[in-house]
């Protein structure tokens, strides 16, 4: 091997003894900083969505379209829709990270308190769309039961079969509350509560006069209903009322034409009240999964619709729920900036740990002012040691002989040749001969 590379590996060798130490606490700090805040997300999370060919399925598949391009598998639960999502949520056993609920689809508590501890342990990821209620009915009915061609208005239903969708959705209790606000007393319409696509079956073959559900326009059913001969929509004309009375309400008119514009389908603007649909996590999911899931609602819901305009969603208005904090940092300076340069599990790590690495740093700043003497006393330490030798041979002028003393100084000068140290300590090691050949001579005159 070379002298000059193996001065050079020697070097390299002492340096990464003496900062190995340093390097190491490094390491552990960094290691238990990782173990503690968990930056990565877990690689699966559940979102319930609801009743398949529903709006809730349909923006599901979206999403977990979306976060398998970051590595993210999302499970998609089929439920019969919000009141059920609220109640695997707030079962610890369900599995059930995130879900759609729809406002208004909560049961009524006694009080506030009661509210706000059936709500404890959800986070609100901001509010997604409109749902309008879509009130459909058969004209024949209409002429039947009420001897002209359309509803005007909902105490008109008395004596109707209306079918308010299947227990667990979020239609019932949010219906209930509506004839009820509209003095209709149990009984006085016979309320169904098939499933979606049964309820629509059934109103296609008159077996019922009416059927309710909320939902998105984008849902496969309510684009057919609308375009269904013989089936009307039902224009709520207190729809600003229904809005100021509930307030998970809102007040939104589907325009003229905007079914379709060739055929005028609306052939009139028709008002509607509609609930708005959010996203509900527990408080304990992960924040970069918040993160990626309110990225991906922005690109998913801020397109312009039926009801909204571009922009308009997602928002923080009408979410019912404590805004998760990770959600309202997002709506308050958007994205991270590193997640326009970087990937995301790169920007993710960095971003949730650079608060503990500056803090390492500070702290280890100081710590390694000690490895440059450290590691200039090891090399030292290397010469030094056959000074204590060489002491003691030149202590012991005139009590051992002179053959047995430069006997020793050889073999002092034998070891010391062997030492290696790098170039810039050799004048120490230049040092260490000299001075075994000035102890040399002063035995060799004691002798003489």
């Amino acid at each position: 091997m070379p002298q000059v590379l193996r001065h050079t590996l020697l070097s390299i060798r002492d340096l990464a003894v003496t900062a190995g130490p340093f390097v190491l606490l490094v390491l552990v700090l960094l290691w238990l900083a990782y173990v503690i805040l968990q930056p990565n997300p877990p690689k699966k999370v559940v979102l319930a969505t609801g009743a398949e060919q529903g709006a809730y399925a349909e923006f599901g598949k979206r999403y977990a379209a979306r976060l398998r391009q970051h590595g993210i598998q999302v499970e998609l639960r089929g439920t019969q829709g919000a009141a059920e999502n609220l109640q695997l949520l707030r079962d610890p056993a369900s599995g059930v990270d995130l879900a759609f609920v729809q406002g208004g689809a909560d049961t009524e508590y006694a009080s506030a308190a009661d509210a706000e501890t059936a709500n404890a342990g959800l986070v609100s990821l901001g509010s997604l769309f409109y749902e309008p209620v879509w009130l459909f009915y058969r004209e024949e009915s209409a002429q039947r039961l009420l001897k002209k061609p359309q509803l005007s208005a909902l105490p008109e239903l008395k004596g109707w079969t209306l079918n308010i969708g299947a227990p667990g959705s979020g239609v019932p209790n949010l219906m209930r509350k509506i004839l009820e606000a509209n003095r209709l007393e149990p009984g006085a319409v016979t309320l169904a509560e098939k499933p979606s696509t049964p309820a629509v079956v059934a109103l296609l073959g008159g077996e019922i006069d009416a059927l309710a559900f909320a939902s998105a326009p984008e849902a496969p059913l309510v684009q057919m209903l609308l375009q269904t001969p013989g089936i009307r929509l039902f224009d709520f004309p207190q729809a600003e009322a229904y809005s100021r009375r509930f307030p998970f309400l809102s007040n939104v008119t589907l325009p003229r034409g905007v079914v379709d514009l060739a055929a005028d389908m609306p052939s009139a603007n028709i008002r509607l009240i509609a609930p708005t649909a959010t996203l509900v996590a527990r408080e304990d999911l992960h924040p970069a999964l918040v993160q990626l899931f309110v990225q991906s609602a922005r690109t998913i819901h801020g397109g312009a619709g039926w009801f909204q305009r571009k922009g308009a969603f997602p928002s923080t208005e009408n979410t019912e729920r404590p805004l998760a904090a990770e959600a309202e940092r997002f709506y308050r300076n958007g994205p991270p900036l590193l997640q326009r340069y970087l990937p995301f599990w790169l920007s993710n790590l960095i971003d949730r740990m650079w608060v503990v690495l500056v803090s390492i740093i500070a702290i280890l700043i100081p710590l390694s002012r000690i490895v440059p003497p450290l590691y200039q006393f090891r090399i030292r330490s290397r010469i030094f040691r056959w000074y204590g030798q060489l002491r003691r041979v030149e202590e012991s002028i005139g009590e051992k002989s002179g053959p047995e003393l430069l006997q020793q100084l050889d073999d002092i000068e034998d070891r010391a040749g062997r030492v290696t140290v790098p170039l810039s300590y050799a004048d120490e090691l230049y040092s260490l001969r000299s001075h075994i050949g000035l102890v040399r001579r002063r035995v060799q005159a004691a002798a003489a």
